[in-house]
């Protein structure tokens, strides 16, 4: 199971902001010699995915974000990092940002970032390439002060206020596991990010999310008593997953520029920086 996969999948919605009016619309996803002619490397992330990218008032925050300016840097060009709502699955974020365009004439993007490296899509998805796994995410617990112990076993949270996203897998797993012993104790939000910030505000006493969400809240709330569990988390079946890019079946130039980029970004230790300004560790995809 991977969590992004399911991120806001049964909330669905449609694309709320595109690569839209960059440039003329006879212009699409571009191979390698397209974005240098151009000038410019057009970036789609999601805009509801803390601290992987947000739109904060209109700027385009998070580490996605970073890395999407990084990656034009070294290819030269400018980057136009363009933040977009998850459609009804990862077959139309695809559709929407890379191979075809969104609805009212959103324009295409020359990659798309946070895709699960994953086979089963890849098979499922053959209009575009998944490229350059960049990172391996997995799950992690934060609890708050009256909360102390968080390596306690999950059922003794019970009667505490624990929360997770709407949906995802951490949900799942509070809601449905140990015989539903914990169900009525979990409240939702909207992403992980915003369920461990929970914990950081008082309103929760426990957050079930993803490591680079519960470590981004370590990072942006250090005067707040938050405790991380150091032990594995009992019964979570989803061993973490990889997370990579994603251009147009035909853009493969590209597709190799951006690979070597990562490759050297990992090996500089440029990529660990990167997500080191977030506030997150950073662990080496294992397809990469």
């Amino acid at each position: 199971m991977i969590d992004r996969i399911t991120r806001r999948a049964l909330l669905g919605g449609a694309l709320a902001a595109g690569c839209a009016g960059l440039l003329p619309a006879e212009v699409a996803a571009a191979p390698l010699a397209k974005v240098r002619q151009t000038g410019v490397l057009r970036v789609a992330v999601y805009g509801d995915n803390r601290p992987w990218s947000w739109d904060d008032h209109g700027a385009v925050r998070g580490i996605d974000a970073d890395l999407g300016r990084a990656l034009a840097a070294k290819l030269g060009v400018r980057a136009d990092v363009v933040a977009f709502m998850p459609g009804d699955d990862l077959a139309a974020d695809f559709r929407n940002t890379v191979w075809r365009g969104g609805l009212l004439g959103f324009q295409v993007c020359d990659v798309m970032l946070h895709v699960p490296f994953d086979h089963d899509l890849m098979l499922k998805n053959d209009q575009v390439a998944i490229i350059a796994p960049y990172y391996r995410e997995g799950f992690a617990m934060v609890c708050g002060n009256e909360q102390s112990d968080c390596e306690v076993l999950p059922p003794q949270l019970h009667g505490r206020r624990l929360a997770a996203e709407t949906a995802s897998v951490s949900d799942a797993y509070l809601v449905g596991g140990f015989g539903g012993l914990l169900r009525s104790n979990v409240h939702h939000y909207q992403g992980g990010y915003e369920a461990a910030q929970a914990v950081a505000d008082g309103n929760a006493d426990a957050a079930l999310a993803t490591r680079a969400q519960v470590e981004a809240v370590l990072h942006d709330y250090p005067g707040k008593t938050l405790h991380r569990r150091k032990g594995p988390i009992p019964a979570m079946a989803s061993p973490g997953w990889d997370i990579a890019m994603a251009v147009k079946d035909n853009s493969r130039t590209l597709g190799d520029a951006l690979e070597t980029i990562v490759a050297e970004m990992i090996a500089s230790g440029q990529m660990a920086a990167l997500f080191a300004t977030h506030g997150v560790e950073w662990h080496a995809a294992i397809a990469g």
